[in-house]
């Protein structure tokens, strides 16, 4: 990458700057300075969701963050600059790749991956949902690792037994996947229903928690 440096001169006639150099600046140093950056932002309370990139055997994962907890999770599929874009419209436009904020959250992915960690433990922010959706999401993480329900016993559950189609609505939209484990909710006749990462991802992480 190339920082142009003008002149403290002007062209008079042109009445442009004189470009007299092209910086070289390695990535390296480029990647220091945005981790600064990110942490003033950060220390300055002006950054207002944080995001990073894991890779995972469901493919890369986009994971964003709030100073309240995680507050999405994204598969590639979705588009991340459409899920960046999403979140600066509906959260706050104060957002910035900052990856420490989400350092514990890629590690217990990471444990999750290995077959090591059965729950998370990270603080979520649910803030992207609302009204029966929020309730149904909040329920999900009650399911046991390597365990499954379905659409009509988990409407049952939170106490709307007619929801059925409302709850495969919520876990169709749940804007955090695997640490939220709509994965684990089936169809009444065993079947995967619908996942917002793809039937090959939803099919991985059940036979992941059944072989664990």
């Amino acid at each position: 990458m190339n920082i142009i440096i003008d002149d403290v001169g002007w062209d008079g006639e042109a009445g442009e700057p004189d470009v007299t150099a092209l910086l070289p600046v390695p990535e390296t140093h480029l990647a220091a300075l945005h981790t600064r950056l990110a942490q003033a932002a950060s220390d300055s309370d002006l950054l207002d969701v944080a995001y990073r990139t894991v890779v995972t055997p469901v493919g890369e994962l986009l994971l964003a963050a709030t100073e309240r907890g995680l507050v999405r999770v994204a598969y590639e599929r979705e588009g991340f600059d459409q899920v960046l874009d999403t979140l600066a419209a509906k959260i706050s436009p104060r957002i910035l790749a900052a990856p420490k904020r989400l350092d514990t959250v890629a590690r217990e992915l990471e444990e999750y991956f290995a077959g090591t960690r059965r729950a998370f433990d990270v603080p979520l922010d649910y803030a992207l949902s609302a009204g029966f959706r929020q309730t149904v999401q909040h329920y999900l993480p009650r399911i046991g690792y390597g365990h499954t329900l379905t659409y009509k016993q988990v409407a049952e559950q939170v106490g709307n037994p007619k929801a059925v189609r409302a709850v495969g609505t919520a876990c169709a939209t749940n804007p955090l996947p695997v640490v939220v484990p709509c994965h684990r909710v089936l169809r009444t006749d065993g079947g995967l229903g619908g996942y917002i990462g793809g039937l090959d991802a939803k099919t991985s992480l059940l036979a992941l928690e059944k072989a664990a």
